[in-house]
């Protein structure tokens, strides 16, 4: 499907409530009931690690219908160095918009902006179904393990893309989520009754 019928573009302080109404969209009761990554962006905006630079809109026939944030992190290394990486996400799209190839033009176009920038890796928890055809790989073959997750536990949630051609080679050691994605439940909903109300659902396939 062809895709150029959009632009993407920095997002603006007037867009914050419309994203932050398009990611409850796209996440309720996806991974849990409800959602909690319109919280999660409207605070990450102000974390000190957030990147200005990388976030983004997708508007088509003036309707935002997609955007794609970036936090700066790190790996810390088993030899005690601190290799600087990005995270990615919330990453959505709308959900009448979904499975029409404007999730992987608005993914490529920020990864390319990454790259430009001259960051060298983005790892983060994704679908490797869909994130794999954007080049990226389970993040345990490149020698990064994920945070507090027990030896042998199933990474394959994991995912990791050089940005720079062998910028993790001769690297391994443990990848840090920053901590401004663990939020706090009751504020989620405190700031999630200014929205409509919608019903939170306990459905298969939720994480939590």
């Amino acid at each position: 499907m062809n895709t150029n019928d959009c632009i993407i573009r920095r997002e603006r302080p007037e867009d914050y409530r419309c994203v932050e109404t398009l990611i409850r969209e796209s996440f309720w009761n996806v991974y849990r009931p409800g959602c909690s990554e319109h919280y999660v962006i409207h605070v990450l905006r102000d974390d000190p690690a957030f990147v200005k630079e990388l976030d983004f809109v997708m508007e088509k026939d003036g309707r935002l219908i997609g955007q794609n944030m970036f936090m700066r992190t790190a790996i810390i290394g088993d030899s005690g160095e601190e290799i600087p990486v990005l995270t990615m996400g919330p990453i959505s799209i709308a959900p009448d918009m979904k499975r029409k190839g404007y999730g992987k033009r608005l993914l490529d176009y920020s990864l390319e902006k990454a790259s430009a920038m001259g960051f060298g890796a983005v790892l983060f928890e994704g679908n490797i179904g869909f994130y794999g055809k954007s080049c990226f790989d389970y993040a345990s073959r490149f020698g990064i393990r994920y945070h507090d997750l027990p030896e042998g536990a199933d990474s394959s949630f994991f995912l990791c893309r050089e940005l720079a051609e062998g910028y993790l080679d001769g690297i391994s050691g443990v990848y840090q989520t920053p901590q401004g994605y663990y939020v706090d439940d009751a504020k989620v909903e405190e700031f999630d009754r200014a929205f409509p109300h919608k019903e939170k659902l306990k459905l298969p396939g939720q994480l939590f």
